[in-house]
């Protein structure tokens, strides 16, 4: 992470040595409207899961001061752009969406992964085979909003520890595995490391408690260690041990399993180590709360890369591939890999299916945002946003 931020202040730098010299960047997003009629499969689709999201999020949103910018490149707007929408968020769906929203189509082609929501067995003590700690917070661990410093690095942040009067990076996971955290709490304790690593690239999950009464609650996310996350499936197809055509959640799991030998290495060429806060099941229908506060809605719920998208606005997902997805959706998460303007990962819910599917989705297609009608005649027919 502070390579990448040296780097970051550098471009600040020479970007004004440079601006005479260099030709027109290409812009970090282009937004271009069209109508309802021109997003692919919209005529047969179903809305009412993605006005409940919209709800939500609106639940989330009118807590806020007017003046609360949406953030992202900035043509969200502020929260008092949205109450009116948000008050009008109630009858029929599709309808509501057609009638207050104005279409834009993301130029470029888009990546589209997904995510679910795992469940692992854990106690409250340590027994048995009951040993792979699930930390809290620690306390020593500092997050460090770079936005504060430069407002070209809104979203980015870095995390570490302090010593002396130095910021130092903290522990990896390997370092965290074999030394433990003494500065950190366990909530509990786990019998499936694997499970539990993937459960921490998913960013929330369920637990399934060895109390007996098998209760069952949530642990959703807390912090990170703030190293930069590496996926386990390039270091495999690295060393040669899985084909770049057959990777995915499954066949990654089934390496693992099948080589405990040396699952734990590979697992820990990932120096990004997440931390976990405990939570009230709630409604099992929904997912954990995604980055906007918001429980998040199985296949309406969308995690997308906060620098450049508004959290809380709808958006419109065609896929391709086998599996193709072609819905309605609100942006309610982030995640460490979702970056860029076409790139979305799509919350498929909890349970083997959604397990299935977001486990082997990586689709091209294309990504449209719709925006309040308010804030569209303000944007107009096209309009660029940065560098």
């Amino acid at each position: 992470m502070i390579p990448r931020l040296i780097a970051a202040l550098l471009l600040v730098v020479l970007a004004g040595c440079t601006a005479q010299r260099q030709p027109p960047a290409a812009p970090l997003l282009r937004l271009s409207r069209i109508g309802f009629e021109e997003l692919p499969g919209w005529k047969d689709i179903k809305a009412d899961a993605a006005l409940g999201a919209f709800q939500r999020s609106c639940a989330i949103l009118m807590q806020k001061p007017d003046a609360t910018p949406l953030g992202g490149a900035g043509y969200g707007g502020t929260v008092a752009d949205w109450r009116a929408v948000c008050a009008k968020a109630l009858g029929a769906a599709k309808p509501f969406f057609e009638q207050n929203f104005t279409p834009y189509a993301v130029d470029g082609k888009a990546l589209f992964t997904g995510y679910y929501e795992p469940e692992i067995r854990a106690s409250r003590t340590r027994h048995d085979d009951y040993q792979t700690p699930i930390y809290g917070l620690p306390r020593d661990l500092v997050r460090v909003d770079l936005a504060l410093f430069d407002p070209q690095l809104k979203s980015e942040h870095i995390s570490g520890r302090v010593e002396g009067q130095a910021l130092l990076p903290y522990p990896d996971r390997r370092q965290i595995e074999t030394s433990g955290l003494a500065d950190a709490p366990v909530l509990f304790y786990t019998n499936d490391p694997i499970g539990f690593f993937f459960l921490q690239i998913q960013g929330s999950g369920r637990v399934l408690l060895d109390d007996g009464a098998k209760s069952q609650l949530r642990i959703a996310y807390a912090g990170e260690n703030g190293r930069a996350y590496t996926a386990i499936g390039r270091t495999l197809i690295q060393d040669g041990s899985l084909d770049r055509l057959e990777v995915s959640l499954q066949s990654i799991r089934a390496w693992l399993l099948a080589h405990p030998d040396r699952a734990t290495a590979v697992m820990q060429s990932d120096k990004s180590y997440v931390f976990f806060q405990e939570r009230p099941l709630g409604d099992t229908a929904l997912g954990s709360t995604g980055s906007l506060g918001a429980n998040l809605t199985p296949m309406a719920s969308l995690a997308v890369d906060p620098r450049l998208q508004a959290l809380g606005a709808p958006f419109y997902v065609a896929t391709e591939g086998p599996d193709p997805v072609v819905a309605l959706l609100v942006a309610q998460d982030i995640g460490g890999a979702i970056r860029g303007a076409a790139r979305g990962d799509i919350f498929f819910g909890f349970g083997p299916q959604a397990e299935s599917r977001a486990g082997t989705l990586k689709a091209d297609g294309r990504l449209y945002l719709l925006l309040p009608d308010n804030l569209a005649a303000k944007l107009g027919q096209q309009r660029d946003f940065g560098p």
